[in-house]
């Protein structure tokens, strides 16, 4: 029987969710408390990879089990081992093919960024001083939807068998006292959403026209691109999946 689980986490502590060799994961941890629960070893598969550093907000991942559990204890006592910067929100029976990460039909990226040095945001977004031209920004990343082929946006070394993505939404919005980059697409490149952020805040700072966007990534080139901006802005906020997979 398969299980998908809704989660959260605060990304400083982690090395990413995948299981690393030498460094702790949200997956290694997980792991670790659903075999102990379960008293068998589970593994469970994510709905993706987010680096180190990164938030989620929104996560899920699947696990099979031979015989059906009760899944609001199952959450009570995940939650009750969990550290405090990993939260379950539900888990839920779905079908026996259902994937978290293959049926996932679009993800959702935020990018949050202030502009006043604030003691209490250090570690929830990046400090960037410098004015940004933010209709300059929105209207580069509108072109972003123009296009299917982000390898300019890519880390060199990776597995992926093609670099097409289909985005649906990518902007700017001021919110209170954050500037937010939102993103949505079916699929994202690994470093991505990082790399434009970085290339978007150059154009911002006017150290380019709105065009070069269209440069980069026709260049394919991920030395074009922007700088990778720092990990801790940035929070995968929600994923879809078809309503038939989940099990009444």
């Amino acid at each position: 029987m398969r299980y998908f689980i809704e989660l959260s986490y605060f990304g400083k502590a982690y090395h990413g969710w995948q299981n690393q060799p030498d460094s702790i994961s949200v997956q290694e941890v997980l792991e670790e408390k659903l075999t102990k629960v379960l008293r068998s070893r589970i593994d469970i598969v994510g709905a993706g990879r987010t680096d180190a550093g990164v938030h989620a907000k929104q996560m899920f991942a699947h696990f099979d089990v031979a015989t059906p559990i009760d899944e609001d204890l199952m959450k009570y006592k995940l939650n009750s081992m969990l550290p405090k910067d990993i939260a379950i929100a539900e888990i839920f029976r779905v079908r026996e093919d259902a994937h978290a990460r293959f049926d996932a039909t679009a993800r959702s990226y935020e990018y949050h960024l202030v502009q006043e040095k604030d003691a209490f945001s250090k570690d929830f977004a990046w400090f960037l001083r410098h004015h940004l031209e933010v209709d300059k920004m929105n209207e580069a990343a509108a072109a972003l939807l123009e296009y299917k082929n982000f390898k300019c946006f890519s880390k060199s070394r990776t597995d992926v068998h093609t670099y097409n993505c289909r985005i649906d939404r990518a902007e700017w919005k001021q919110e209170q006292d954050k500037l937010v980059f939102h993103i949505t697409a079916d699929r994202f490149l690994r470093n991505m959403v990082r790399a434009i952020v970085g290339t978007l805040v150059e154009i911002g700072q006017n150290k380019y026209p709105v065009s070069h966007i269209h440069e980069v990534i026709k260049s394919e080139d991920r030395g074009k691109a922007g700088t990778s901006v720092p990990a801790h802005g940035l929070y995968l906020t929600g994923i879809e999946y078809p309503d038939n997979i989940r099990i009444n």
